[in-house]
């Protein structure tokens, strides 16, 4: 039997008995939901760099990276090494001497969103965050959570 006979007879009989079946189509998920309130590009955390640990909250994964403030901007080492997101504006707010920050990066090439929200206190950093790969057909997420301490400079001062 020629070949593309062959290929087709499986696929039948594969299509036939149910063997192929896909939901191609899912629920989107929201991205991270940062708290509302006064957020302003103050570069409060510029020439900050964090050693950060921590884990995927659904599968167990550790994950260690480094985040970047710089000149109004943040950068995830790991991120940029996936996927270039490259730097990403980020905003800040004060409260009682803690500095919360939010960003969203986006990596240019495929369809990886990451909004990340976190607070710091001296020297030291609480970060969640979800990345969200988004494709017509399934959306996926990882939900992060880490902390880690500052390794470029000292404490940012409130």
């Amino acid at each position: 039997m020629p070949q593309i006979l062959q290929i087709a007879a499986i696929a039948a009989a594969t299509l036939g008995t149910g063997a192929a079946t896909l939901v191609v189509m899912n629920d989107d998920l929201p991205d991270l939901t940062v708290p509302e309130g006064d957020w302003a590009a103050t570069g409060a955390l510029d020439g900050m760099t964090f050693r950060i640990s921590g884990r995927d909250l659904s599968s167990g994964a550790e994950l260690e990276d480094d985040i970047i403030f710089r000149d109004g901007r943040f950068q995830s080492t790991d991120c940029e090494e996936y996927c270039n997101f490259g730097w990403s504006e980020y905003q800040t707010r004060n409260i009682d001497g803690v500095i919360h920050f939010t960003t969203t990066t986006i990596c240019p090439d495929a369809p990886h969103t990451v909004v990340w929200y976190g607070t710091v206190t001296g020297e030291n950093v609480v970060v969640d965050a979800t990345w969200t790969t988004r494709r017509w057909y399934w959306t996926n997420q990882i939900p992060v959570r880490a902390a880690g301490t500052a390794t470029a400079t000292g404490a940012v001062s409130g």
